[in-house]
């Protein structure tokens, strides 16, 4: 099982990056997939997820800027950010979950002026 992260960086505060989660390896449509957080000095924390069936959730703190999305036929789950502030700063790690969670090695993401 691979999850490979990418579209991470550096960008200014209220700006815009958007993070893609390639997967192999797994039945990607039957899995939720996710999209984690761990900042510095902080918790990993669940940003956003995505059922099989389209369910989505969001964390309190990134609701109306943040906004996940899975392709089934390329296998993959977006996170778009948009309004990003510092405390975004992180490293962020897509998941896949049925019994079992899958973890990608992550992509860091640094919101600075």
């Amino acid at each position: 099982v691979q999850l490979v992260e990418s579209g991470g960086g550096l960008v200014q505060p209220g700006g815009s990056l958007r993070l893609s989660c390639a997967a192999s390896g797994i039945i990607f449509s039957i899995h939720t997939m996710a999209w984690y957080r761990q900042g510095p000095g902080k918790q990993r924390e669940l940003v956003a997820s995505i059922t099989s069936g389209g369910s989505i959730h969001y964390t309190d703190s990134v609701k109306g800027r943040f906004t996940i999305s899975r392709n089934n036929a390329k296998n993959t789950v977006a996170l778009q950010m948009s309004s990003l502030k510092p405390e975004d700063t992180a490293v962020y790690y897509c998941t896949a979950d049925r019994l079992i969670t899958y973890w990608g090695q992550g992509t860091q993401v640094t919101v600075s002026s």
